[in-house]
């Protein structure tokens, strides 16, 4: 087998500020052709803030996708072409008012491959110093504080659900506890 599937034609079918979707036929591996749908989108950031007392930094905003307020860590859309520290040092700022003297890159998330190319890079701030927010026009959050251990709990009893906070709290968790 070689797992892949060949695209044999492509139609934009929505092209829109942040998304374009695409109505795409493959060849099987079988030689069987299929549709596909998919979303193109530039990707996105996200970054856990951690305090010198173990506390993180976090934000609650309204995702009008779910009709609720989700409790997140900060994150942010690349623009197209961008380089995800330098978005993700951006986001952190204008979300929260920090910047962080070190980051670790803790890698990449593929949030739904079936339909969607985002990927989401992961990193920890730390050596945190803070200002004023500077958040976008349309953009509204409030900042909340937790320790660590309270968001990997939080996690685990599915009360927080948005898939990049839970990934980034768990790398945080387990890079920093080893466990």
């Amino acid at each position: 087998m070689r797992l892949s599937e060949e695209t044999l034609s492509s139609e934009v079918v929505y092209n829109g500020r942040i998304i374009t979707v695409k109505k795409d036929t493959v060849m099987l591996e079988n030689g069987q052709k299929a549709p596909r749908e998919l979303i193109n989108h530039p990707g996105g950031v996200c970054v856990v803030p951690l305090t010198d007392n173990g506390e993180v930094i976090m934000v609650r905003q309204f995702r009008y996708a779910y009709k609720k307020a989700l409790l997140e860590v900060p994150a942010g859309k690349l623009n197209y072409g961008e380089d995800p520290f330098e978005c993700g040092k951006r986001e952190l700022m204008e979300e929260t008012g920090a910047v962080a003297e070190n980051y670790t890159y803790l890698g990449k998330v593929y949030p739904t491959p079936a339909y969607l190319d985002e990927v989401i890079h992961v990193y920890l701030a730390q050596g945190l110093s803070f200002g004023e927010q500077k958040l976008d026009e349309d953009e509204f959050l409030e900042v909340e504080r937790y320790p660590l251990s309270d968001l990997v709990q939080m996690v685990m009893n599915n009360e927080i659900e948005d898939a990049k906070t839970q990934v980034a709290i768990l790398k945080t968790h387990v890079l920093l506890n080893g466990k």
